[in-house]
């Protein structure tokens, strides 16, 4: 994410809906990745202006843990953006519409009953959902709208759906789900085959359905997570570069 002769520190993401190790302060989207800023100081003085929302809410934390899935709107600019993971498994800036703004996808996390019998669902991003859809289980997604705050559409974690790998070997790539071996005592293996009919296994806290059947419901950044060998990525570059040069 920072290159290597930036000096020794990095902005260190404030507690917030993410996992320390699994998000993108909001000083590095913006001075890093967008060049919206040269310095941290400039950051500062663009979300203390109230210009950056995260998930539509403003958010003036210049260190705020923004994670996979969500969406950052600068007003000003009319410019929308998901983060989402690219085949090598980084943060990548993936623009979107700003119909496609108003909802996210949301990892079931937690099932539970709490107060006075009232059903709520954890989910991947910190959010606590009351009364959600009975059918709504552990590892499924929800589409959730984020104007309304409530949600739209679920989709179940079943073999046929389209998914995302957000951790391990496989991070960031995408492809609908085959099998799933149950494992007692240990961890679930879900197997996954991509585009290309290639097939990749990685545990069940790794994998993020995105999709009924093999229909996304949110749009995948370059390369659809769609890995290739070092072979196939040297010759796509050089096709790239005999037609720009023809």
């Amino acid at each position: 994410m920072l290159d290597k002769l930036g000096g020794t520190y990095a902005p260190r993401p404030s507690p917030g809906p993410h996992k320390l190790r699994e998000c993108l302060p909001l000083t590095i989207f913006l001075r890093n990745r967008l060049k919206y800023a040269l310095t941290g100081r400039e950051v500062t003085l663009i979300v203390k202006q109230r210009l950056v929302a995260v998930d539509n809410k403003v958010r003036t934390d210049e260190t705020y843990p923004a994670g996979f899935m969500d969406v950052i709107s600068i007003e000003k600019s009319g410019e929308h953006f998901r983060l989402l993971y690219d085949i090598k498994g980084r943060f990548a800036i993936h623009r979107i519409t700003a119909e496609e703004a108003t909802y996210k996808l949301l990892k079931v996390k937690k099932v539970q009953l709490g107060a006075k019998g009232v059903p709520f669902i954890v989910t991947h991003d910190g959010r606590t959902i009351r009364y959600p859809d009975p059918a709504i289980k552990v590892n499924d997604t929800v589409k959730f709208d984020l104007v309304e705050n409530k949600i739209i559409d679920h989709v179940k974690f079943e073999a046929g759906n389209l998914v995302m790998a957000t951790g391990g070997r496989n991070m960031g790539r995408s492809g609908v789900i085959v099998h799933r071996e149950r494992h007692l005592g240990g961890f679930d293996i879900v197997r996954i085959r991509d585009v290309l009919d290639r097939e990749f296994a990685t545990r069940i806290g790794n994998v993020f359905v995105t999709g009924q059947g093999n229909k996304a419901w949110v749009s995948l950044p370059k390369g659809k997570g769609v890995k290739l060998s070092i072979a196939e990525e040297r010759d796509q570059r050089r096709k790239i570069k005999e037609k720009n040069s023809a």
